[in-house]
Protein backbone atom coordinates (compact mmCIF):
# COMPACT_ATOMS: atom_id res chain seq x y z
CA UNK A 1 0.00 0.00 0.00
CA UNK A 2 1.33 3.44 -0.97
CA UNK A 3 0.78 6.42 1.31
CA UNK A 4 1.40 10.17 1.20
CA UNK A 5 4.99 9.76 2.40
CA UNK A 6 5.79 7.25 -0.36
CA UNK A 7 9.36 6.66 -1.34
CA UNK A 8 9.34 8.28 -4.79
CA UNK A 9 12.61 6.71 -5.84
CA UNK A 10 11.09 3.30 -5.15
CA UNK A 11 7.99 4.32 -7.14
CA UNK A 12 10.11 5.24 -10.16
CA UNK A 13 12.01 1.96 -9.88
CA UNK A 14 8.76 0.01 -9.56
CA UNK A 15 7.25 1.53 -12.72
CA UNK A 16 10.45 1.28 -14.78
CA UNK A 17 10.70 -2.32 -13.59
CA UNK A 18 7.41 -3.18 -15.32
CA UNK A 19 8.45 -4.46 -18.74
CA UNK A 20 5.10 -3.58 -20.33
CA UNK A 21 5.22 0.16 -19.52
CA UNK A 22 7.47 1.31 -22.44
CA UNK A 23 5.24 -0.61 -24.86
CA UNK A 24 2.11 0.89 -23.27
CA UNK A 25 3.43 4.44 -23.72
CA UNK A 26 4.48 3.71 -27.31
CA UNK A 27 1.04 2.28 -28.18
CA UNK A 28 -0.62 5.36 -26.65
CA UNK A 29 1.46 7.75 -28.74
CA UNK A 30 1.03 5.74 -31.95
CA UNK A 31 -2.70 5.22 -31.47
CA UNK A 32 -3.64 8.77 -30.45
CA UNK A 33 -1.00 10.65 -32.46
CA UNK A 34 0.06 12.44 -29.28
CA UNK A 35 3.72 13.23 -28.61
CA UNK A 36 4.01 12.84 -24.84
CA UNK A 37 2.80 10.04 -22.58
CA UNK A 38 3.71 9.30 -18.97
CA UNK A 39 2.95 7.33 -15.85
CA UNK A 40 2.87 9.76 -12.93
CA UNK A 41 2.91 9.24 -9.18
CA UNK A 42 0.55 11.82 -7.69
CA UNK A 43 0.15 12.72 -4.02
CA UNK A 44 -1.27 15.86 -2.35
CA UNK A 45 2.28 17.31 -2.41
CA UNK A 46 4.05 15.76 -5.39
CA UNK A 47 3.71 14.99 -9.10
CA UNK A 48 6.57 12.71 -10.15
CA UNK A 49 7.11 11.26 -13.62
CA UNK A 50 7.87 7.55 -13.20
CA UNK A 51 8.01 6.62 -16.89
CA UNK A 52 7.99 8.91 -19.93
CA UNK A 53 7.75 8.82 -23.72
CA UNK A 54 8.56 12.30 -25.00
CA UNK A 55 8.44 13.02 -28.75
CA UNK A 56 7.66 16.74 -28.41
CA UNK A 57 10.59 17.74 -26.18
CA UNK A 58 8.34 18.48 -23.23
CA UNK A 59 11.43 18.09 -21.08
CA UNK A 60 10.43 15.55 -18.45
CA UNK A 61 12.42 12.40 -17.64
CA UNK A 62 11.74 9.62 -15.10
CA UNK A 63 12.08 11.20 -11.67
CA UNK A 64 11.18 14.63 -13.03
CA UNK A 65 8.71 16.71 -11.04
CA UNK A 66 5.92 19.18 -11.75
CA UNK A 67 4.23 21.42 -9.22
CA UNK A 68 1.25 19.27 -8.31
CA UNK A 69 -1.20 22.19 -8.05
CA UNK A 70 -0.34 23.15 -11.62
CA UNK A 71 -1.57 19.81 -13.01
CA UNK A 72 -4.98 18.44 -13.85
CA UNK A 73 -3.81 15.19 -12.23
CA UNK A 74 -4.15 17.03 -8.91
CA UNK A 75 -7.90 17.27 -9.54
CA UNK A 76 -8.07 13.66 -10.71
CA UNK A 77 -6.46 12.57 -7.43
CA UNK A 78 -9.32 14.23 -5.57
CA UNK A 79 -12.26 12.92 -7.62
CA UNK A 80 -10.78 9.73 -9.17
CA UNK A 81 -12.41 10.58 -12.51
CA UNK A 82 -10.67 10.51 -15.90
CA UNK A 83 -10.24 13.76 -17.83
CA UNK A 84 -10.40 13.73 -21.64
CA UNK A 85 -9.92 16.87 -23.79
CA UNK A 86 -9.91 16.74 -27.59
CA UNK A 87 -9.33 20.46 -28.13
CA UNK A 88 -8.67 22.77 -25.18
CA UNK A 89 -9.74 25.97 -26.97
CA UNK A 90 -13.15 24.45 -27.70
CA UNK A 91 -13.67 22.77 -24.32
CA UNK A 92 -16.24 24.47 -22.07
CA UNK A 93 -14.51 23.39 -18.85
CA UNK A 94 -10.79 23.67 -19.69
CA UNK A 95 -10.67 26.49 -22.30
CA UNK A 96 -9.55 28.92 -19.62
CA UNK A 97 -7.92 26.44 -17.23
CA UNK A 98 -4.46 27.39 -15.98
CA UNK A 99 -2.83 24.03 -16.75
CA UNK A 100 -3.19 23.96 -20.58
CA UNK A 101 -2.07 27.59 -20.71
CA UNK A 102 0.98 26.89 -18.52
CA UNK A 103 2.14 23.78 -20.39
CA UNK A 104 0.97 24.68 -23.88
CA UNK A 105 -1.12 21.66 -24.84
CA UNK A 106 -4.39 21.40 -26.78
CA UNK A 107 -5.18 17.69 -26.34
CA UNK A 108 -5.08 15.88 -23.04
CA UNK A 109 -6.15 12.57 -21.52
CA UNK A 110 -5.46 11.25 -18.02
CA UNK A 111 -6.74 8.03 -16.43
CA UNK A 112 -6.47 7.39 -12.67
CA UNK A 113 -4.43 4.36 -11.58
CA UNK A 114 -6.26 2.76 -8.65
CA UNK A 115 -4.59 0.07 -6.56
CA UNK A 116 -6.28 -3.11 -5.39
CA UNK A 117 -7.00 -1.69 -1.92
CA UNK A 118 -8.88 1.25 -3.50
CA UNK A 119 -6.14 3.81 -2.94
CA UNK A 120 -5.12 6.28 -5.63
CA UNK A 121 -1.61 5.82 -7.01
CA UNK A 122 -1.32 8.29 -9.86
CA UNK A 123 -2.26 8.69 -13.50
CA UNK A 124 -1.60 7.40 -16.98
CA UNK A 125 -1.66 10.56 -19.06
CA UNK A 126 -0.84 12.00 -22.48
CA UNK A 127 -0.62 15.54 -23.91
CA UNK A 128 0.09 17.19 -27.26
CA UNK A 129 0.23 20.78 -28.54
CA UNK A 130 -2.19 19.82 -31.33
CA UNK A 131 -5.85 18.73 -30.93
CA UNK A 132 -6.58 14.99 -31.07
CA UNK A 133 -9.63 12.74 -31.21
CA UNK A 134 -9.62 11.19 -27.75
CA UNK A 135 -13.14 11.33 -26.35
CA UNK A 136 -14.35 8.04 -27.80
CA UNK A 137 -15.01 4.62 -26.24
CA UNK A 138 -12.02 2.98 -27.96
CA UNK A 139 -9.39 5.42 -26.67
CA UNK A 140 -10.91 5.74 -23.20
CA UNK A 141 -11.22 1.93 -22.97
CA UNK A 142 -7.59 1.52 -24.01
CA UNK A 143 -6.39 3.95 -21.32
CA UNK A 144 -8.57 2.29 -18.70
CA UNK A 145 -7.22 -1.15 -19.63
CA UNK A 146 -3.61 0.06 -19.52
CA UNK A 147 -4.18 1.81 -16.15
CA UNK A 148 -5.61 -1.40 -14.71
CA UNK A 149 -2.66 -3.38 -16.10
CA UNK A 150 -0.16 -1.02 -14.43
CA UNK A 151 -2.13 -1.22 -11.16
CA UNK A 152 -2.05 -5.02 -11.38
CA UNK A 153 1.74 -5.01 -11.73
CA UNK A 154 2.14 -2.55 -8.85
CA UNK A 155 -0.01 -4.73 -6.62
CA UNK A 156 2.04 -7.78 -7.61
CA UNK A 157 5.29 -5.93 -6.79
CA UNK A 158 3.82 -4.83 -3.45
CA UNK A 159 2.77 -8.38 -2.56
CA UNK A 160 6.16 -9.74 -3.61
CA UNK A 161 7.94 -7.20 -1.39
CA UNK A 162 5.68 -8.09 1.54
CA UNK A 163 6.26 -11.81 0.96
CA UNK A 164 10.03 -11.34 0.76
CA UNK A 165 10.00 -9.25 3.94
CA UNK A 166 7.89 -11.86 5.76
CA UNK A 167 10.11 -14.66 4.48
CA UNK A 168 13.24 -12.88 5.69
CA UNK A 169 11.65 -12.32 9.09
CA UNK A 170 10.53 -15.95 9.29
CA UNK A 171 14.02 -17.14 8.37
CA UNK A 172 15.54 -15.02 11.13
CA UNK A 173 12.99 -16.32 13.61
CA UNK A 174 13.56 -19.90 12.49
CA UNK A 175 17.33 -19.53 12.82
CA UNK A 176 17.00 -18.13 16.34
CA UNK A 177 14.55 -20.89 17.28
CA UNK A 178 16.80 -23.61 15.91
CA UNK A 179 19.83 -22.14 17.68
CA UNK A 180 17.89 -21.98 20.93
CA UNK A 181 16.68 -25.58 20.59
CA UNK A 182 20.15 -26.85 19.67
CA UNK A 183 21.81 -25.05 22.60
CA UNK A 184 19.07 -26.14 24.99
CA UNK A 185 19.25 -29.75 23.81
CA UNK A 186 23.04 -29.79 24.10
CA UNK A 187 22.96 -28.31 27.60
CA UNK A 188 20.26 -30.74 28.75
CA UNK A 189 22.18 -33.84 27.71
CA UNK A 190 24.75 -33.64 30.50
CA UNK A 191 22.34 -33.36 33.46
CA UNK A 192 20.06 -36.02 31.96
CA UNK A 193 23.07 -38.31 31.49
CA UNK A 194 24.08 -37.69 35.08
CA UNK A 195 20.58 -38.57 36.33
CA UNK A 196 20.60 -41.77 34.26
CA UNK A 197 24.04 -42.78 35.59
CA UNK A 198 22.97 -42.21 39.18
CA UNK A 199 19.87 -44.33 38.62
CA UNK A 200 21.95 -47.18 37.17
CA UNK A 201 24.37 -47.02 40.11
CA UNK A 202 21.47 -47.13 42.58
CA UNK A 203 19.97 -50.16 40.83
CA UNK A 204 23.26 -52.06 41.28
CA UNK A 205 23.14 -51.47 45.03
CA UNK A 206 21.20 -53.55 47.58
CA UNK A 207 17.99 -51.56 47.99
CA UNK A 208 14.59 -52.17 49.50
CA UNK A 209 11.70 -52.52 47.04
CA UNK A 210 10.41 -48.98 47.50
CA UNK A 211 13.79 -47.32 46.76
CA UNK A 212 14.37 -49.73 43.88
CA UNK A 213 11.02 -48.74 42.38
CA UNK A 214 11.91 -45.05 42.65
CA UNK A 215 15.33 -45.63 41.03
CA UNK A 216 13.63 -47.52 38.19
CA UNK A 217 11.23 -44.63 37.64
CA UNK A 218 14.17 -42.21 37.52
CA UNK A 219 16.00 -44.39 35.00
CA UNK A 220 12.86 -44.79 32.88
CA UNK A 221 12.21 -41.04 32.87
CA UNK A 222 15.81 -40.13 32.06
CA UNK A 223 15.80 -42.57 29.14
CA UNK A 224 12.65 -40.98 27.72
CA UNK A 225 14.11 -37.51 28.25
CA UNK A 226 17.25 -38.49 26.36
CA UNK A 227 15.11 -39.78 23.48
CA UNK A 228 13.12 -36.54 23.39
CA UNK A 229 16.30 -34.44 23.36
CA UNK A 230 17.79 -36.50 20.51
CA UNK A 231 14.56 -36.17 18.51
CA UNK A 232 14.37 -32.42 19.10
CA UNK A 233 17.98 -31.93 17.98
CA UNK A 234 17.39 -33.99 14.84
CA UNK A 235 14.26 -32.03 14.03
CA UNK A 236 15.88 -28.68 14.78
CA UNK A 237 18.78 -29.28 12.41
CA UNK A 238 16.97 -27.76 9.45
CA UNK A 239 13.67 -29.53 10.22
CA UNK A 240 15.06 -32.47 8.26
CA UNK A 241 14.34 -30.49 5.08
CA UNK A 242 17.35 -32.04 3.39
CA UNK A 243 16.76 -35.44 4.94
CA UNK A 244 18.80 -37.38 7.48
CA UNK A 245 22.56 -37.38 6.92
CA UNK A 246 24.04 -40.89 6.95
CA UNK A 247 27.48 -42.10 7.96
CA UNK A 248 27.54 -45.65 6.66
CA UNK A 249 29.88 -47.94 8.60
CA UNK A 250 30.93 -51.56 8.88
CA UNK A 251 29.76 -52.06 12.44
CA UNK A 252 27.94 -55.31 13.16
CA UNK A 253 24.24 -54.52 12.97
CA UNK A 254 23.34 -57.49 15.16
CA UNK A 255 25.65 -56.18 17.85
CA UNK A 256 24.10 -52.69 17.59
CA UNK A 257 20.54 -54.03 17.84
CA UNK A 258 21.51 -56.24 20.77
CA UNK A 259 22.95 -53.24 22.58
CA UNK A 260 19.63 -51.38 22.19
CA UNK A 261 17.77 -54.43 23.49
CA UNK A 262 20.07 -54.61 26.51
CA UNK A 263 19.51 -50.95 27.35
CA UNK A 264 15.73 -51.22 27.10
CA UNK A 265 15.62 -54.46 29.12
CA UNK A 266 17.40 -52.62 31.94
CA UNK A 267 14.69 -49.98 31.88
CA UNK A 268 11.77 -52.41 31.53
CA UNK A 269 13.07 -55.60 33.19
CA UNK A 270 9.54 -56.90 33.73
CA UNK A 271 8.70 -56.92 30.01
CA UNK A 272 9.31 -59.96 27.80
CA UNK A 273 10.99 -59.32 24.44
CA UNK A 274 11.19 -62.25 22.00
CA UNK A 275 14.11 -61.91 19.60
CA UNK A 276 14.75 -63.60 16.27
CA UNK A 277 17.83 -62.51 14.35
CA UNK A 278 18.93 -63.99 11.03
CA UNK A 279 21.40 -61.51 9.59
CA UNK A 280 22.96 -63.68 6.91
CA UNK A 281 24.32 -60.73 4.93
CA UNK A 282 26.01 -57.52 6.11
CA UNK A 283 23.83 -54.41 5.80
CA UNK A 284 25.20 -51.24 4.21
CA UNK A 285 23.75 -48.68 6.61
CA UNK A 286 24.37 -46.09 9.28
CA UNK A 287 24.25 -48.39 12.30
CA UNK A 288 23.80 -45.53 14.79
CA UNK A 289 20.75 -44.27 12.88
CA UNK A 290 19.30 -47.77 12.68
CA UNK A 291 19.85 -48.06 16.43
CA UNK A 292 18.01 -44.75 16.91
CA UNK A 293 15.11 -46.00 14.77
CA UNK A 294 15.02 -49.35 16.58
CA UNK A 295 15.09 -47.69 19.99
CA UNK A 296 12.18 -45.43 19.03
CA UNK A 297 10.08 -48.31 17.68
CA UNK A 298 10.86 -50.78 20.46
CA UNK A 299 10.24 -48.27 23.28
CA UNK A 300 6.92 -47.37 21.61
CA UNK A 301 5.98 -51.05 21.42
CA UNK A 302 6.82 -51.57 25.09
CA UNK A 303 5.02 -48.39 26.16
CA UNK A 304 1.84 -48.87 24.15
CA UNK A 305 1.64 -52.67 24.02
CA UNK A 306 -0.17 -54.88 26.52
CA UNK A 307 1.85 -55.23 29.70
CA UNK A 308 1.25 -58.96 30.02
CA UNK A 309 2.08 -59.80 26.38
CA UNK A 310 5.57 -60.12 24.87
CA UNK A 311 7.03 -57.81 22.23
CA UNK A 312 8.48 -59.63 19.21
CA UNK A 313 11.53 -58.39 17.32
CA UNK A 314 12.60 -59.94 14.01
CA UNK A 315 15.65 -58.90 12.01
CA UNK A 316 16.50 -60.62 8.72
CA UNK A 317 19.00 -59.79 6.00
CA UNK A 318 19.77 -61.46 2.70
CA UNK A 319 21.16 -60.39 -0.65
CA UNK A 320 17.93 -58.53 -1.49
CA UNK A 321 17.05 -56.55 1.63
CA UNK A 322 17.21 -55.98 5.36
CA UNK A 323 13.92 -56.28 7.27
CA UNK A 324 13.36 -55.26 10.87
CA UNK A 325 9.91 -55.88 12.39
CA UNK A 326 8.65 -54.95 15.87
CA UNK A 327 5.32 -56.47 16.87
CA UNK A 328 3.30 -55.83 20.03
CA UNK A 329 -0.12 -56.91 21.23
CA UNK A 330 -2.55 -54.10 21.98
CA UNK A 331 -5.40 -51.95 20.76
CA UNK A 332 -5.68 -51.09 17.09
CA UNK A 333 -4.33 -47.73 15.96
CA UNK A 334 -7.31 -45.89 14.39
CA UNK A 335 -7.14 -45.42 10.63
CA UNK A 336 -7.38 -41.62 10.91
CA UNK A 337 -4.34 -41.66 13.24
CA UNK A 338 -2.32 -43.96 10.95
CA UNK A 339 -2.76 -41.44 8.11
CA UNK A 340 -0.68 -38.90 10.05
CA UNK A 341 1.44 -41.23 12.17
CA UNK A 342 4.74 -40.48 10.42
CA UNK A 343 4.21 -36.73 10.32
CA UNK A 344 5.94 -34.45 12.84
CA UNK A 345 4.05 -33.71 16.06
CA UNK A 346 1.53 -36.50 15.43
CA UNK A 347 0.86 -38.18 18.76
CA UNK A 348 -2.21 -40.33 18.15
CA UNK A 349 -4.86 -40.66 20.81
CA UNK A 350 -2.84 -42.10 23.67
CA UNK A 351 -3.31 -40.86 27.19
CA UNK A 352 -1.27 -37.87 28.23
CA UNK A 353 1.08 -40.04 30.25
CA UNK A 354 2.15 -41.79 27.05
CA UNK A 355 2.49 -38.73 24.87
CA UNK A 356 5.80 -37.29 23.75
CA UNK A 357 6.50 -34.59 21.20
CA UNK A 358 5.31 -36.71 18.30
CA UNK A 359 8.73 -36.70 16.61
CA UNK A 360 9.95 -40.26 17.19
CA UNK A 361 8.06 -41.97 14.36
CA UNK A 362 8.64 -39.02 12.02
CA UNK A 363 12.40 -39.23 12.53
CA UNK A 364 12.32 -43.04 12.26
CA UNK A 365 10.55 -42.65 8.91
CA UNK A 366 13.17 -40.11 7.78
CA UNK A 367 15.94 -42.54 8.72
CA UNK A 368 14.25 -45.21 6.59
CA UNK A 369 13.90 -42.77 3.67
CA UNK A 370 17.56 -41.77 3.94
CA UNK A 371 18.51 -45.44 3.47
CA UNK A 372 16.27 -45.70 0.42
CA UNK A 373 13.88 -47.88 2.42
CA UNK A 374 10.41 -47.70 3.90
CA UNK A 375 8.85 -47.76 7.34
CA UNK A 376 5.30 -49.10 7.41
CA UNK A 377 2.74 -49.99 10.05
CA UNK A 378 0.03 -52.63 10.13
CA UNK A 379 -2.43 -52.46 13.02
CA UNK A 380 -5.30 -54.83 13.78
CA UNK A 381 -7.63 -55.29 16.74
CA UNK A 382 -5.07 -57.60 18.37
CA UNK A 383 -1.62 -56.32 17.51
CA UNK A 384 0.50 -53.66 15.81
CA UNK A 385 3.59 -54.22 13.70
CA UNK A 386 6.11 -51.65 12.45
CA UNK A 387 8.32 -52.89 9.62
CA UNK A 388 11.53 -51.36 8.27
CA UNK A 389 12.68 -52.53 4.83
CA UNK A 390 16.00 -51.44 3.32
CA UNK A 391 17.06 -52.74 -0.11
CA UNK A 392 20.47 -54.33 -0.41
Amino acid sequence: MYDIEANFKADVEAITGIDAVPSILEVICRTTGMGFAAVARVTPDKWIACAVRDEIEFGLVPGGELQVESTICHEIRQNHAAVVIDHVDEDEVYAHHHTPEMYGFQSYISMPIMLKDGSFYGTLCAIDPKPARLNNPETIGMFKLFAELIAFHLNAIDQLNISQSNLLEERKTAELRDQFIAILGHDLRNPVGAVSNVAQILLRMPLDERIKRLATIIQDSSFRMKGLIDNILDFASGKLGGGITLNRDNESLEQVLTQVLTELKLIWPERTINIQFNLAEPVNCDSKRIAQLFSNLLSNAITHGKKDAPVSVTAVSDKKEFVLAINNAGDKIPDNVIEHLFQPFSRGEAGSSKQGLGLGLFIASEIANAHGGTLTVCSTDDNTCFTLQIPA
